[in-house]
């Protein structure tokens, strides 16, 4: 069996970088491909060929697969298609229903990959550039509609003034997801809500409905001498990892190799790679940390995915946010997620620089690879700093009220500037060889 990739080579802003390397998770999006593949067939698939577009579709043979390198699914989704689609016999391609919950609140906002189309009832669906044929290209292709089988799970309530009387804030927990990466927010929707809000969702069905489950967590608690969600059958630790006694890790959680954990840390259903440290007082809750990322003392993390090789000062705090990799974030920076005036829905820039609404009142703002924010600043809702960019606070520059690109990085203005490199220019845009290494 072959498999065929659409390579994507658009970049999402404002990382200046093709979804295809993006970290979605802890893992960049054509690894986490490549892996879910492979775990499927127990054996790597041969990738046959590249194609620049779905035009060339034509050009696949034998049994394969084809998908476009810039969407993002889990392994259950996959799962579930490839499952149906074989057993069919047919080409197929991966579909969802236009009044899933889970996937009309985070997968259509700012997309414009997804196509509509209609099933043999009529009814309304989004067709994905994901095909399985199992005689090479065959025009005739059939849905497979993929239901997310998603329940409401609640992060907070607070009163209905804060949240123009739509009562408590929730989310919903998918059992199956899907995402095609466009823009920033896709990868705060895959990492998060896709990612560890399912993750706890999993457990709770499988706790509603295996006997097993719940004997094995009980179990490791009774073992371990501790709650159910603090003991191992819900808390999984990597080797080589230094854990103070008095952190407090409540599962689902997944830690990665040689992590060292501070005392008084509070992890919460987070995901945290290889080669962290987290220091004293650190305060986490449904995140995201990347591989070789520090948190100083007193850093804290909501719903907020860090990609690798990235510090997060003392003192600063990131709210529904997304921080590229090798990035910086200085002491006291507050990254605030709600339009204190207008109390609207937030709205974000699409790939095409247009800006929409993403049908959440509370989102944060997502910071670019390589960036150097300094401290004491506050960032508005729904902005974003490209990459390569250098904020310092004064009194004139304070609070981040609209998207900053490139060119108004501060260390085009300060002596010495020309030490901070660019290593993520837009498309289009040329690095000369020596400025980049």
């Amino acid at each position: 069996m072959y498999r065929y990739i659409i390579e994507d080579k658009r970049f999402v802003p404002p990382f200046n970088e093709p979804a295809s390397l993006l970290t979605i998770g802890l893992t960049p999006l054509k690894i986490h491909q490549e892996e879910l593949f492979a775990g499927f067939f127990k054996t790597p698939l041969e990738l046959k060929g590249v194609f620049e577009s779905a035009d060339e579709l034509p050009k696949a043979q034998g049994e394969c697969v084809v998908y476009r390198d810039n969407l993002w699914f889990d392994r259950e989704f996959l799962t579930y298609f490839l499952e149906l689609a074989r057993a069919s016999k047919r080409p197929c391609r991966a579909a969802f229903s236009a009044d899933d919950k889970a996937f009309r609140t985070y997968v259509l906002p700012l997309a414009q990959d997804l196509q509509p189309a209609r099933d043999k009832n009529g009814k309304e669906i989004y067709v994905m550039d994901l095909w399985y044929f199992p005689n090479g290209y065959d025009p005739a292709i059939h849905p497979v509609i993929v239901p997310s089988d998603a329940h409401e799970i609640g992060f907070f309530t607070v009163p209905d003034f804060m949240t123009m009387q739509q009562g408590n804030l929730t989310h919903y927990a998918p059992m199956r997801a899907v995402m095609s990466i466009e823009s920033w927010v896709h990868v705060y929707f895959a990492s998060i809500i896709f990612g560890t809000f399912a993750r706890a969702g999993r457990l709770d069905k499988r706790i509603d409905r295996s006997l097993f489950t719940n004997l094995r967590l009980l179990w490791h608690a009774l073992m371990e001498q501790k709650q159910i969600l603090h003991a191992s059958g819900a808390v999984e630790i990597g080797r080589n990892c230094a854990i103070d006694p008095s952190a407090v890790i409540t599962g689902p959680a997944k830690i990665g190799d040689n992590c060292s954990i501070g005392a008084g840390v509070i992890i919460d259903n987070c995901t945290i790679g290889d080669n962290v440290t987290i220091d004293a007082g650190c305060m986490l809750y449904q995140s995201t940390v990347g591989n070789n990322c520090f948190l100083p003392f007193r850093a804290s993390l909501y719903l907020t995915a860090v990609m690798e090789s990235t510090i997060i000062a003392q003192n600063t705090c990131l709210q529904m946010c997304v921080i590229g990799r090798n990035s910086f974030v200085g002491a006291g920076n507050t990254f605030t997620d709600f339009n204190l005036v207008a109390q609207k829905p937030i709205r974000a820039i699409d790939r095409d620089g247009q800006l929409k609404s993403v049908g959440q009142i509370v989102l944060g703002s997502a910071v670019g690879h390589n960036c150097r924010i300094g401290s004491g600043m506050v960032v508005f809702p729904g902005r974003m700093i490209e990459s390569d960019t250098v904020l310092i606070a004064s009194p004139q520059r304070r609070v981040i009220s609209r998207n900053i690109s490139f060119e108004e990085s501060d260390h085009h203005f300060v002596v010495g500037g020309e030490v901070h490199k660019r290593f993520y220019p837009r498309q289009g845009e040329e690095v000369e060889a020596e400025e980049r290494w």
